[in-house]
């Protein structure tokens, strides 16, 4: 069974690689020129290696703030541990649809640490609220500041936000009175007590237990201090930022502008069109959108080896420095383990 598991894994994580390259190649295939393999000949490596840079300071700012979100629980975290389950989690994120898979595994090590899994739930959709808080409100502040005028990113940003905020909204009415909490509870057990009335007692009361952990989580960090709120939102933008900054790196690599504003812009979008489930870590989806987006004010001769270089670092690292580290999980706290 767990031999099944690691081969499907392994299958996906080559998948997405392959789907990516794919993409790429056909995106390089369709943009190239004779200049295209002279600026790749040229290409300046210390802007490269800054793009590495970048990415590797994206990973410290996510375990940076994945601590703090955690210490707002009253729980301790170390930096190290944050760090582990970050790259842990981010090449599980790198193989499944829409990044999904990597929320699982950060509650899971959270509760290895004695999170219960409520706390450790809102402490890792506290993440994504934060993440969808600052896009909601940069993708339409950086489309007029940038005057990036795309029917595409425009549409884009009306979605995301709107879909924020029903969910938003969801959450306060679904937990704003403990009955309701009861109710779903209630509703758990009369499915599942037609196949063992014991075993749906101890799963409503499993399920009771951990909502109402999250509830007070939940509320827990929506009244933190304004000084740690504006230490959370100050991470996660740089965090972002960070990130956002690499294919400039990359365009300077290859003697290029780095159009910051509009490539910072077309990163804020291309994040949010990736989270459309479809394929393993949005390959395909993210490479053709950022063709498309950087076509706009980036010559074809570099586009296709943009495109192919950002995907290497942004996803490609993920997937090979995330294994590492799931492996090295693996074999220090469940190998030793059982040979003990």
């Amino acid at each position: 069974m767990a031999g099944n598991k690691k081969s499907r894994t392994v299958k996906t994580a080559v998948l997405g690689i392959l789907i990516s390259l794919v993409t790429s190649i056909a995106i390089i295939k369709m943009t190239e020129t004779r200049l295209t393999w002279e600026a790749v000949k040229t290409a300046n490596v210390y802007y490269l290696a800054l793009a590495v840079i970048l990415q590797a300071s994206f990973w410290f700012l996510w375990a940076l703030r994945l601590k703090e979100v955690v210490m707002c629980l009253n729980h301790k975290l170390s930096f190290g541990y944050a760090l582990e389950m970050t790259m842990a989690s981010m090449f599980l994120a790198a193989i499944t649809p829409s990044s999904a898979g990597g929320e699982p595994l950060r509650i899971k090590m959270l509760s290895d640490r004695g999170v219960n899994v409520g706390s450790a739930v809102a402490a890792v959709l506290a993440e994504r609220v934060l993440d969808s808080i600052f896009f909601a409100t940069a993708l339409p502040i950086f489309i007029l500041i940038s005057d990036f005028s795309t029917k595409f990113g425009v549409e884009v940003t009306i979605i995301f936000a709107t879909s924020l905020v029903l969910f938003l909204i969801f959450l306060y009415h679904l937990f704003k009175k403990p009955e309701r909490v009861e109710r779903l509870t209630d509703h758990v057990y009369k499915i599942f007590r037609r196949f063992s009335e014991r075993k749906a007692h101890n799963l409503q009361d499993y399920i009771r237990k951990e909502m109402f952990a999250f509830r007070d989580a939940a509320i827990q960090l929506s009244t933190v201090s304004k000084e740690k709120l504006f230490i959370l939102i100050s991470i996660t933008v740089a965090l972002w930022s960070v990130g956002f900054m690499i294919p400039s790196a990359i365009l300077l690599a290859f003697g290029s502008k780095p159009f910051f504003l509009l490539s910072y812009t077309s990163q804020l979008i291309i994040v949010v069109v990736s989270l459309i489930p479809l394929t393993p870590g949005s390959s395909g989806i993210a490479e053709a959108s950022m063709a498309y987006l950087y076509s706009k004010f980036v010559s074809s001769e570099i586009l296709g080896i943009l495109v192919g270089i950002w995907r290497v670092v942004t996803y490609a690292l993920n997937i090979i420095v995330g294994l590492f580290v799931n492996i090295r999980i693996l074999k220090s706290r469940y190998l030793s383990n059982n040979s003990s």
